[in-house]
């Protein structure tokens, strides 16, 4: 028993590096595109530290991060729309010339309302492309294994660069918020030449003329994907999951502090997150691929929502890291899924509105999470660490029903292209 275990898993874990290696082009641009936009991401972390000493008030700041939150959501869903009209190649440039152009000018505006415009429309302007770079991907790849591959590789990239930016915007802060913004602008074009060289765009591949009827139905847009309920129930889960989540950034430095502890213990409690993230996600989904998606999902939630709330239960550094080792592994989980699965769930022609709802719903959850959380913290710590458990089995009991609709053998013919064509795709 034990060694036919043992030869499974050595027969399953090459082929899933196989499937790494066998990534089409398009997929290690992006993710290399992404790694350079999170290396220069400092606006949306310094931007406070940077106001304040200013001379603005903290309530200020609020006011400039509740209008990039909200240019956030809207940014997403316009994001969506473009990345499916007008192709993902010109969304994605419009989307990191203009943030380039609108992120050079904040240091170079005073008044308060206008710095509020100015990062308002960073924050629309800064979220176009995401919907647009997961459509690439999903342009990109075919099958279940081959996708996860692909927004694993994503967010590997994504997280090694947050990483790298969080001390490159320390170090550059410290001597200029001027080249900090100014740095953040020249990453944005850069990411913008390497897509305008190297990327080709990638519009959904055509269908066969008998689908035209299906391709205007969904053709309606953000009207028609809002009457699924399946994705309705998928965005409603990723509000809930993302509030959850966000306590991390929130109930758990509050109760760090109320337990004794100091900044430097917090920090290492997030260093113990990120290693685990970057060295465990890739392995993980090699593991995952081999389950539902659905309750794939659901355990990730669950795991989240059971470190947090036992959060509120911990006093030591010893208890505090055993949670924080359960939430990252529901955080790795959960995340190293999501993308990939709501694709199972999107109609033909859809891909790029129902991602940016996706970000849309994923936006407002970590948004409202901080305002709430910290509101409900200062009445009463136990009621977040209450809500956070009831809304992380919310979570975990929508996504049971986040089931993709079953293909007819016919449609699931069509969908396999011929092998020669999956080759084609995969040395592109």
């Amino acid at each position: 028993m034990s060694t036919e275990a043992t030869d499974r898993s050595g027969v399953d874990e090459p082929r899933f590096r196989d499937t790494l290696r066998g990534l089409p082009r398009r997929v290690w641009i992006i993710s290399l595109g992404s790694l350079i936009l999170q290396v220069g991401s400092f606006l949306p972390v310094f931007i406070v530290l940077y106001l304040t000493q200013r001379g603005h008030s903290a309530g200020a700041a609020g006011l400039v991060l509740g209008a990039a939150g909200l240019g956030s959501v809207l940014g997403n869903v316009i994001g969506g729309y473009l990345a499916d009209t007008i192709g993902r190649r010109p969304a994605i440039l419009l989307s990191v010339v203009s943030t380039s152009g609108l992120t050079a000018l904040v240091p170079f505006v005073a008044p308060l309302p206008a710095i509020v415009i100015v990062v308002g429309l960073i924050g629309v302007t800064s979220q176009i492309h995401r919907p647009a770079m997961a459509a690439v991907l999903v342009d990109a790849v075919s099958g279940t294994k081959q996708r996860l591959a692909a927004f694993g590789v994503l967010r590997f990239a994504m997280n090694i660069g947050a990483a790298l930016g969080g001390v490159l915007g320390g170090v550059v802060a410290s001597i200029s918020y001027v080249g900090l913004f100014l740095g953040e602008a020249t990453a944005l074009l850069l990411f913008g030449l390497l897509v305008a060289l190297l990327l080709r765009d990638t519009n959904p591949p055509k269908t066969d003329p008998e689908d035209a009827e299906k391709q205007a139905e969904v053709a309606i847009g953000y009207r028609q994907a809002l009457a699924d309920p399946t994705l309705v129930r998928f965005l409603l889960m990723t509000v809930f999951a993302m509030f959850v989540y966000i306590q991390t950034t929130v109930g758990l430095p509050l109760h760090v502090s109320d337990v004794g502890l100091n900044e430097r213990h917090f920090g290492l409690l997030m260093g113990l997150n990120g290693l685990m993230v970057v060295v465990l996600e890739l392995p993980i989904i090699s593991v995952i691929s081999r389950f539902r998606p659905e309750y794939v999902l659901a355990v990730g939630n669950l795991f989240t929502c059971v470190g947090l709330t036992l959060t509120g239960f911990t006093s030591g550094m010893g208890l505090l890291a055993a949670a924080v080792l359960i939430w990252t592994f529901g955080e790795i989980v959960y995340s190293s899924i999501v993308q990939a699965h709501l694709v199972s769930l999107t109609p033909p022609g859809m891909v790029g509105r129902y991602q940016g709802l996706y970000g849309a719903a994923y936006t407002v959850g970590t948004g409202a999470g901080p305002v709430i959380g910290g509101a409900v913290y200062a009445f009463a710590p136990w009621t977040l660490w209450t809500m956070t458990g009831v809304l992380g089995l919310l979570s975990a009991l929508l996504c049971l029903r986040l089931r993709a609709p079953a293909v007819p053998a016919a449609d699931a013919a069509k969908s396999d292209p011929p092998m020669a064509k999956q080759q084609e795709t995969t040395s592109e």
